[in-house]
């Protein structure tokens, strides 16, 4: 069989292995469906991306994104680790600070800034809509969001590429020591076709070069799709900075914030948001853990 280039990476990490774990299978033109699925399985890593040349012009190149049980459109972690290894591996070159992701969802806009250790992958989410808002806003929310302690933002429903409940917590401490009910969250999900649960609270933010950014802890139940808890959502955080942008326009978060996600898990990521008139981007450092070859059978 012929080798294949694979990467292991760590996504979002704030320190190293904080991250989100990614597989990249580099040289995937000439997998079949079923190979990717089959590899996806073994690996049963969250997400597991393949790499292929762009069939859209003005794509940079294409990624198929599979969990080890589907084919998924867009997923934010492994949009960003997909930019990542296409620049480590040579198969895109940054136009005008941007990349063009092909995917199931469309082409899409990856910034690049900094270079080196210090670069950030920022993925421009798709449109999100608000589709549901209030405590009432669903017969099962009350037991998804027992022994919670409110903020100050109603919860909502919110869908864009995917859909996530959203939910404030009154402070930092009250997120970081919640014991959710995961069966609750899970009969949510399934009845409300949403991955689960996002629940975030205000946090002191960073200070640095002169400049204050504000901060949001964020965790994110995906019960959904069988996650308990993920160390490192993109497309959750996407649609919490779109319902933050409509809840809040004028707010101290409306022009951006850093993310603290993972730590409840043993990780620690760190994401970047920013939000500009037009757009709102997701992103942060990627890191690559393993550069290795693969022996499987792309048919």
């Amino acid at each position: 069989m012929p080798a294949f280039r694979y990467l292991h990476l760590d996504v979002f990490p704030a320190s190293p292995g904080g991250g989100n774990h990614l597989g990249v299978v580099v040289d995937a033109g000439e997998w079949s469906d079923a190979a990717m699925q089959r590899f996806a399985r073994w690996t049963n890593l969250v997400e597991t991306v393949f790499l292929a040349p762009a069939n859209s012009a003005g794509a940079s190149y294409r990624v198929r994104i599979f969990t080890p049980q589907r084919e998924i459109a867009f997923a934010g972690h492994p949009s960003v680790g997909s930019a990542h290894a296409a620049l480590y591996c040579g198969l895109a070159e940054v136009r005008d600070q941007l990349l063009w992701q092909e995917c199931l969802a469309g082409v899409l806009p990856i910034r690049v800034e900094n270079a080196g250790m210090e670069r950030e992958l920022l993925l421009r989410t798709p449109p999100a809509r608000v589709l549901a808002t209030g405590h009432d806003a669903h017969t099962l929310l009350p037991a998804a969001l027992a022994g919670a302690s409110s903020g100050s933002l109603s919860p909502a429903l919110v869908e864009g590429g995917r859909r996530w409940w959203l939910a404030e917590m009154v402070d930092e401490a009250s997120l970081r020591s919640w014991q959710p009910d995961h069966g609750a969250i899970r009969a949510l999900a399934k009845a409300s076709s949403s991955l689960g649960l996002c629940a975030f609270a205000r946090s002191a933010g960073v200070t640095g070069g002169g400049q204050h950014t504000p901060g949001l802890v964020v965790r994110a139940f995906a019960e959904g799709v069988g996650i308990t808890e993920d160390p490192a959502s993109g497309a959750a955080n996407g649609l919490l900075a779109a319902y933050l942008v409509q809840a809040e326009p004028r707010g101290e978060l409306a022009h951006g914030y850093v993310v603290s996600q993972g730590r409840e898990i043993g990780h620690d990521a760190r994401l970047r948001v920013r939000i500009e008139a037009d757009a709102i981007w997701v992103g942060g450092p990627c890191r690559t853990v393993i550069d290795g070859s693969l022996d499987w059978s792309p048919g």
